[in-house]
Order: C-alpha cells, then sequence, then structure tokens
C-alpha cells in the first residue's frame, strides 16, 4: 500500500455520531506512521532505476546546532546545504546525481521525501481541523505546548514526520509570541518500543523469524509466486527466483513498488511491478508474513509490541489519576514540569508519536483489529481516545500533585525520574505501587478500579472507528456502540501481553517453542 488518501472531513451528522454528547474527550493519542520515503535499499537498478532520488529539497537546507563560544555560554545555528557522495566507476569519489544529473535535494536512503513532509503536513491539518475546529477540544491558539505529549523513533523520518504533523496542527499563527520550543521526547534504539524492535529484542528476533519461514514454507512453491515470477524474475539478480526469502525479500520488492508508485515518474519501475493482481498478492503475503504472529501468539504481542500498549494504557490511567503518569512531567522544562509554565497546564490533553508501518499494524493486530487489512500506507495513523461519561465527575482518591505545596511537587518529580516512570524499561514494579497506571487489572483494589469506571476507549483507523473483539461483550461497551470499549475492559485485554520488564522478556524462552500449542486469538 503506498499513499493514503484522506476521506472528507466528518460531516456534522457525523461527528454526532461518533462524538455523543452524553461524552467527553479525556485524552487523544495519535500514533501516525511517517510520510512518503526513498526506498530503504537501492534496488532493481537493472530495470533503469536510480539509486538516487531527486526529492529531498530539505537537504538544501538544513540547520545543526553550534558552539559559538569555548565555555558553553553561548549556542547558534549553522545553516547548510547536503551533497551525498558515491564511487565512480573507477571506484573514485563523486557526487550522487539523480536521474537527471541532480546533485541537490538528493534523498538518502529512507529518507522523508518533499511528498512525505507534504503528506504529514496535512495530517496535522486534518487533526487540526477536527480537534480544534470542529470538536473545539483543543484551543485555537496555544503559548506552549505542556499540554502536547510529543515522541519519536530515533528513525530522522519518523521525527519529521511528527513535527510537520505538530506543525500543521499548530502553525506558527496559531503559536504566540513567547511559544517556548516543544519538547519531543525519543529512546536510543536498544531500548525502542516505538516499533517491534527485532533488532534489540532476541526473543522476538526468533519469533518473527520462524512465522516468515512459516510464510515462505507456505506461499514459495504456490500459483501466486508463479505470477509474480512470470511478472518480474527477469529483474531478479542473477535470474533468481522471486520468494519469500529470496534476495530481495518480497517485502523488500514491496517496499520498492510502494516508494515509486509515491514519486514521480522520473523513479518507476517498468509496468508489470504495478499490476493490480502482483500487488495484491505482495501486500497479502507481506502482511502474513509481518504481522500474523500479533494475531497468533501471546508472546509474539508481549515482546513485540506489549511495551508500547502498555503505555499507551498507562497514560489513559494517569490521566485520570492526575498524577503526572499521562506524560505531563516528561514533556516540559523545569518551570512547566512544576505547572507553573505560561499556559498553567497540568495535563497532557494530546500526544502524537512518529513511528511506522509496523507499529500500527502490530497494534491494530495485537487488538484484533487488522482482520482483511492491507499493509498500512504512508501517512496512516491510529487516534486512541479516551472518553468519560459528561455527567461524571470523578476524582481520584489520588490527589492531583500540581495542588500540593511545590516544594512536594518537586519531590515528587524526582522520584518519578528515578524510576524512570511509565516511559522507562525498568522501575515498572516499583511505580505500580504507587499508581494504578502499570498495575494490572487483577492487582487492582476495589478503589483503584473505580477510578476506571465512567471512561471509554476508542480507536480510529485512518478515521474508521475499529471494534476490538473482546469489547462487543455485553458490559464491555457503551450501550449501542460496541467501538467505545469500556476502559476496564480495554486495560484488561491489553494487560495480556503487556510485559512487566520488556528486557528481560526478551531474553526469557529462548529454548521454547515459537508457534503456541493453539492459536491465542488477539483482542479478547
Amino acid at each position: 500500500m503506498t499513499t493514503f488518501f484522506p476521506r472528507p472531513a466528518y460531516s456534522q451528522e457525523e461527528l454526532g455520531r461518533l462524538y455523543p454528547k452524553t461524552l467527553k474527550l479525556q485524552l487523544v493519542q495519535i500514533l501516525l506512521r511517517h510520510g512518503e520515503r526513498s526506498p530503504v535499499s537501492a534496488r532493481f537498478q537493472n530495470a533503469g532505476l536510480s539509486p538516487y532520488w531527486p526529492y529531498c529539497n530539505a537537504a538544501r537546507q538544513l540547520s545543526s546546532v553550534v558552539m559559538t563560544t569555548t565555555d558553553w555560554s553561548s549556542w547558534g545555528q549553522l545553516q547548510w546545504r547536503r551533497r551525498l557522495e558515491t564511487f565512480g566507476d573507477n571506484d573514485e569519489s563523486v557526487l550522487a546525481s539523480g536521474p537527471d544529473g541532480e546533485i541537490d535535494a538528493v534523498c538518502n536512503l529512507g529518507e522523508l521525501t518533499d511528498k512525505g513532509h507534504e503528506t504529514t503536513l496535512a495530517l496535522g491539518e486534518r487533526l487540526r481541523h477536527l480537534y480544534v475546529d470542529q470538536l473545539k477540544y483543543m484551543p485555537k491558539v496555544i503559548g506552549d505546548a505542556d499540554m502536547i505529549y510529543l515522541r519519536s523513533t530515533p528513525m530522522p523520518r519518523a521525527l519529521e514526520s511528527v513535527q510537520q504533523s505538530f506543525w500543521g496542527m499548530y502553525p506558527l499563527s496559531a503559536r504566540t509570541a513567547a511559544f517556548p520550543p516543544p519538547t519531543i521526547i525519543t529512546r536510543t534504539f536498544q531500548e525502542e518500543t516505538l516499533f517491534p524492535n527485532e533488532a534489540n529484542c532476541r526473543r522476538f528476533s526468533q519469533l518473527s523469524k520462524a512465522f516468515g519461514q512459516r510464510t515462505a514454507d507456505r506461499w514459495n512453491e504456490t500459483n501466486e509466486m508463479q505470477y509474480l515470477n512470470s511478472l518480474i524474475q527477469k529483474w531478479m539478480p542473477n535470474n533468481s527466483k522471486v520468494q519469500v526469502d529470496s534476495h530481495p525479500r518480497l517485502s523488500g520488492i514491496m517496499d520498492t513498488i510502494n516508494s515509486t508508485l509515491a514519486h514521480g515518474p522520473k523513479t518507476r519501475l517498468p509496468t508489470p511491478f504495478y499490476d493490480k493482481k502482483g500487488r495484491d498478492i505482495i501486500d497479502k503475503i507481506g502482511v502474513e508474513e509481518w504481522f500474523s504472529g500479533f494475531q497468533e501468539s501471546d508472546e509474539y504481542r508481549k515482546v513485540g509490541i506489549g511495551g508500547l500498549a502498555g503505555d499507551i494504557v498507562a497514560r489513559m490511567v494517569g490521566s485520570i489519576e492526575k498524577s503526572g503518569n499521562d506524560g505531563f512531567l516528561e514533556i516540559g522544562g523545569e518551570d512547566s514540569a512544576l505547572g507553573t509554565g505560561r499556559g498553567g497546564e497540568k495535563g497532557i490533553k494530546f500526544g502524537m508519536s512518529g513511528c511506522h508501518d509496523t507499529t500500527l499494524a502490530a497494534l491494530l493486530a495485537s487488538l484484533g483489529c487488522f482482520e482483511g487489512e492491507k499493509w498500512p500506507p504512508y501517512t496512516s495513523h491510529i487516534a486512541f481516545e479516551l472518553f468519560k461519561e459528561a455527567q461524571t465527575e470523578r476524582e481520584s482518591t489520588d490527589r492531583d500533585r500540581l495542588d500540593e505545596p511545590v516544594t512536594a511537587r518537586v519531590a515528587h518529580k524526582q522520584n518519578q525520574g528515578r524510576l524512570s516512570t511509565l516511559f522507562g524499561t525498568g522501575g515498572e514494579e516499583k511505580l505500580s505501587t504507587k499508581v494504578v497506571s502499570r498495575k494490572s487489572t487483577d492487582e487492582l483494589t476495589t478503589t483503584e478500579r473505580d477510578k476506571l469506571s465512567g471512561h471509554y476507549v476508542r480507536i480510529r483507523y485512518n478515521d474508521r472507528p475499529m471494534v476490538i473483539p473482546g469489547c462487543k461483550l455485553p458490559g464491555r461497551h457503551l450501550l449501542g456502540d460496541e467501538s467505545f470499549c469500556t476502559l476496564e475492559a480495554f486495560k484488561v485485554i491489553v494487560d495480556k501481553f503487556t510485559p512487566k520488564n520488556w528486557k528481560e522478556a526478551c531474553h526469557t524462552n529462548i529454548d521454547g517453542p515459537a508457534f503456541p500449542a493453539e492459536i491465542e486469538r488477539a483482542g479478547l
């Protein structure tokens, strides 16, 4: 699947159904796939495809922070442009150039292109239209970003995409003159759970390879694969066969097809690559290879995406507790974290996380919401929306820490930092003795369970409400609408694949079987 073409904005009638007056929005968390990019690997040059693409005008106007005095007291910005260098025919150094000899605006592998900047900016504008203009949930003008949680994986295309989306939602005209720099949270690759981290989770690597091999065994000798070979085998290296585990892999072929389709005629493959039947076959097999494990195995879900799912739920519960565990303590400076920023905010209302296709599909598959879906297009997004009953004003038994004296709040912030709060990979067990956020539902007291009452979770994937199978049961959803899952039911479902310690889970059961004895259905 390539570029996502969004539907028109919701009509007033649709808004009335999607956002009933009996419910009030409390927290919105957006996970967005980065925008269009160049391929992650240079493939099919023998088919006339240039390895270097001229679609990255950001390279003409880059900026870096530089120290301007040796006493560390002054910093500035260096404006610069980038050109790429490569090997020439005789191994000499030459400038990399596009298909028409372009040497500026040339993309690196896997880089967000001009089209990617455009579509993620447009996503931010659509989010503004919905949550600011139509629902009036977020303010039109902001003086700081204290109510907004921004997060990204370490990959530049994800970071740039969340920046573009934030700009689309709050352009300069919607920010005060004194607006301070917003905080964007990132992690190292070794601790990243905002995508299925095969490179840094040994057990997940084992499981993903086993499921990938199962897909190869199922499909390599089928009529469908023969059809793909009739289309494109002549461009495979050494005339080798197209297979799930060929070189390049079938998923790599799909990556190049999708990347080229999203961009201009200068970087197109021969026509057979775009055969509709062939693309449908590739998409179906790719989805099975990469995401069937999330649909069938509790362990696969736990080590693949469980840490992120747990964070999403923990921020919901933290929003209800008003303890800062919604992400508020992580996004500001010292003043902001103490609730004394220019906006005087006391909690997060809106979050955006820049991530990847594997993030979105893994989450949806783990919640039982990806049956029959295609590979997530560029700039796809999931909105996790937390609602509370409009007439229900429940106060947490944990007093809002931001109403405490400043000295108490400072102590709490320092303590949260030592425990890594709910965003670190350690300290969850210690933290769970103080707040509900990281406790599993079966560990909650009656009082703690009561905090969840009157709250509902709804998932929208590319503006389509999704229904979680386990939320269809009586008493687990809003009367008359199964897409509104009770928060308690949603938490119970996510608890089943949230690891207590992700790093430990990644090194557990290394000698165990890759496949469960029976399919463990997702979303129940």
